[in-house]
């Protein structure tokens, strides 16, 4: 047991000529950078899918509510980025509070959760770009289109464009593609662009007859609707990573977090409002809800364009997330929990097997699952990790290594905020439907045959 639960020691990693970046990032960089993430295939995927399964007309207070628990959960993030700036996010947080099998459990989690975002927002590419095509009469065969029974459908086998973009994603990172503020930001003005034009283009079709019932699922549709809405906001954890170098990271993390959500929440709210308001929430059960709209509503100029803005603004958002797990799996091999092949760099500084092995597999589960299964296991194992980054403040306090590390920014209200962000992450999960919890669990028990198998054996901290 005490093998098991062995913490990593981080203080021998924090001398001066190891941990000093430089420091170049003010809040409004921060900001551009939560954007960049948070507005991905989440606002363009979600609303009809939360619309037509949980929430009905109610699907814009998803969004607020799930941002609500975002925030609570980001100050968490902010305390422990700022104490421990290292590679692995909560993977490596956990490793030095609860020890090496929950960290572990908690890195597998993540590694879920990058996995299927990559393949759900693959999806969504497709059926985005495949909206674009159709404007110009070009069609694939109808077995290629989906995977089988997504939408209903059961003509699709194989999302053949789904595995294509992952494909091609994952040769770029192999030669050391790297995105720059610049770009991020010129996606984020594309980004914000798409949601207002549909905003602006959609509303003068608002009909009040649209919103009643307003809870067609009651109490209990809302709750799982806000789980579903939580994948929108996936990524926001990736901007604590930064934290080395912020300018005044005490002052700048917060601010960057919190309004790149608030201003997230915002146009997410006011686009779902606008979205059930114009088409009836029985009928966007579909990867591509906003093209689909507009469409209904006879505006095929903007859904043509919207769809091309998508697949730009999504291209960004797969590079980030692939960028993430490939990470991920480095870090975790790192510590011998994983082969040390997945650790290799190639010439351009890039970890070849952990790039290749995670881009295969997120290709062919984004060409075998439907999107409404993928955003589910997407959200349970951003939410088992968000819940111990939560709760794992609480020790972090207590340790003695934090006396040495002493983060720069604290999470307020403490104890209270870490224990409520703990809480309210796990009635999320436990709002997810039967399936999303048996996959999950089966993941889980593959994770742990692999730890005893191998982790348990090789683990450096061990050795």
């Amino acid at each position: 047991m005490r093998q098991l639960f062995a913490k990593k020691d981080l203080t021998n990693k924090f001398d001066e000529s190891s941990i000093q970046l430089e420091k170049t990032l003010s809040a409004k960089d921060l900001i551009f950078m939560g954007l960049g993430v948070i507005i991905g295939a989440g606002i363009f995927i979600t609303p009809g899918i939360i619309a037509a399964n949980n929430a009905g007309p109610g699907v814009m207070f998803t969004y607020i509510l799930a941002a609500i628990v975002c925030i609570l959960v980001a100050f968490c993030y902010s305390e422990f980025s700022s104490a421990i700036p290292l590679s692995g996010s909560a993977y490596t947080y956990v490793y030095s509070v609860f020890g090496e099998l929950t960290a572990w459990i908690v890195g597998w989690a993540i590694f879920s959760e990058y996995l299927f975002a990559e393949s759900s927002v693959a999806v969504s590419w497709s059926a985005y770009l495949q909206n674009f095509l159709s404007g110009f009469g070009i069609k694939l065969p109808a077995a290629l289109q989906s995977a089988y029974g997504a939408g209903g459908t059961t003509t699709g086998r194989f999302d053949i464009l789904a595995f294509t973009i992952v494909f091609l994603v994952t040769i770029l990172l192999l030669q050391g593609l790297k995105e720059s503020v610049t770009i991020n930001k010129i996606m984020v003005y594309i980004k914000v662009f798409i949601i207002i034009l549909f905003i602006v283009v959609a509303i003068f079709y608002v009909k009040p007859s649209n919103f009643t019932p307003l809870l067609p699922f009651g109490a209990s549709g809302l709750g799982q609707g806000t789980s579903v809405a939580f994948f929108a906001f996936i990524g926001f954890d990736i901007i604590s990573t930064a934290s080395e170098e912020v300018k005044n990271p005490g002052r700048d993390m917060p601010i960057g977090i919190i309004s790149s959500l608030l201003i997230s929440a915002l146009l997410y709210s006011l686009m779902a409002f606008v979205l059930v308001g114009a088409v009836h929430y029985t009928q966007l059960n579909v990867a591509d809800p906003v093209s689909l709209a507009l469409r209904i509503i006879h505006q095929n100029w903007a859904a043509g364009l919207i769809s091309l803005c998508a697949v730009l603004g999504m291209t960004t958002t797969l590079i980030v997330i692939l960028y993430g797990g490939t990470r991920m799996f480095f870090a975790i091999s790192r510590d011998g929990l994983l082969p040390n092949k997945l650790n290799n760099l190639n010439k351009n500084n890039v970890p070849t097997y952990s790039t290749i092995i995670f881009g295969l597999l997120a290709g062919l589960v984004a060409g075998l699952l439907p999107i409404d299964k993928l955003t589910e296991l997407v959200n349970i194992g951003a939410l088992l990790g968000f819940a111990a980054v939560s709760i794992g403040v609480i020790p972090l306090r207590r340790s003695e290594n934090t006396k040495y590390l002493n983060p720069a920014f604290k999470t307020p209200g403490y104890p209270i905020v870490p224990i409520i962000s703990f809480l309210l992450c796990i009635y999320l999960m436990l709002n997810l439907q039967t399936f999303t919890w048996i996959a999950f669990g089966l993941w889980l028990l593959l994770g742990l045959i692999i730890y005893i198998c191998y982790g348990y054996k090789n683990s450096k901290l061990h050795k």
